[in-house]
């Protein structure tokens, strides 16, 4: 828990600490909206906020506040995709991406009605005061991925953890769809990171964690839990300090 207390951490009298959550597109519309998916994880998180933990059995409910920044995934890239066919540049194809992100964004906004921000956060450097559990952000500009505006976030939040949902169960050291022999990281440093993703943005990269906000969470020392998403268990067993299934990069 961070020593200094986020701006968006001001809450119900007690000191939540405020996580940040990328998560990915391709869980949210893996080919149509996955409603059991954003059921689950809906209810997945409200284990975890609330501003009266005394009436709740789950001794953790109520520690935590969240940074919810929704990526566009596979449709953003089969959108990306159809553009450089005729022709698009590289910032157009971004901002196509960015658009499919805010309407995802929208999606988890109304899930959690009643107890988020009002807005979409389309700026990672605008720092929000709320007393509500959750905000949702989404892309920002061309020329990075919301992994980048999620790091963003957490340094103009001073928020120490980011946790990547996606649709894979580690960080492997090569990508096991083109190598049988890819091998699973549990824990992997920021430099051994950056030579498995390279150096170079483009625009759909799918990628562990973007290169670019890499190279920016290597600098603030941030720690990046990669989970599957797709197995809300294992979030929760994190979110408790218990031993989970995913990588931790720092």
């Amino acid at each position: 828990m961070n020593s200094k207390k986020p701006a968006f951490a001001k809450g119900y009298g007690m000191a939540k600490e405020t996580i940040i959550i990328s998560l990915g597109g391709s869980l949210v519309v893996p080919n149509e909206i996955d409603l059991g998916f954003l059921k689950n994880f809906k209810h997945t998180l409200q284990k975890y906020i609330g501003d009266s933990p005394a009436k709740f059995a789950d001794a953790h409910r109520g520690v935590f506040k969240f940074f919810i920044i929704v990526g566009g995934g596979k449709i953003a890239r089969i959108y990306q995709k159809a553009l450089l066919e005729f022709g698009a540049k590289s910032a157009d194809r971004d901002w196509i991406g960015i658009n499919i992100t805010r309407l995802n964004a929208q999606i988890i906004k109304q899930m959690f009605a009643g107890n988020v921000y009002p807005e979409i956060i389309t700026d990672p450097n605008k720092k929000i005061k709320t007393n509500k559990d959750i905000a949702v952000g989404a892309g920002w500009k061309p020329g990075c991925s919301t992994d980048y505006d999620a790091v963003l976030i957490a340094k103009n939040h001073n928020i120490k953890t980011i946790i990547n949902l996606t649709n894979i169960d580690y960080v492997y050291d090569k990508n096991p769809s083109q190598f049988p022999d890819a091998k699973a990281l549990k824990e992997v440093d920021w430099k051994t990171l950056e030579r498995i993703v390279g150096d170079k943005w483009t625009p759909g990269l799918s990628a562990p964690f973007d290169p670019k906000a890499s190279k920016l969470a290597a600098k603030l020392k941030l720690k990046v839990i990669m989970i599957n998403g797709k197995n809300l268990e294992r979030l929760e067993d994190f979110l408790n300090n218990k031993p989970f299934i995913g990588t931790t990069i720092k």
